[in-house]
């Protein structure tokens, strides 16, 4: 039963890195994107997006929408990972009362 329990806990909490990694990922895209927006938007020139290695003319307009689609598909993303992540930690804490027991 030990041995169960230890193996549950060993497989959350490795749950719960990958998580933290993923977040972490999509925190620093978050980031990028929000430097992009602002970049777009105090930019008076022309502005380029880059497709599969092809640096397109676009639109302020254009990009900005872009990029805030992509913003608020991350945000959910984040926060999904979040909701999950207190899930494990939740289970995690429960076991290891458990385990010590």
């Amino acid at each position: 039963m030990d041995e169960q329990k230890a193996g549950e806990l060993q497989a959350l909490e490795m749950n719960l890195q990958n998580f933290l990694m993923q977040k972490q990922s999509f925190q620093m895209e978050l980031n990028e994107i929000e430097n992009a927006i602002s970049e777009v938007k105090d930019s008076d020139e022309e502005v380029y997006k880059v497709v599969s290695g092809v640096m397109l003319k676009s639109t302020k307009e254009k990009i900005s929408k872009e990029l805030e689609e992509k913003k608020k598909i991350l945000e959910k993303k984040v926060n999904a990972i979040e909701k999950q992540e207190e899930l494990l930690e939740e289970k995690l804490t429960d076991l290891k009362k458990e385990f010590l027991k």
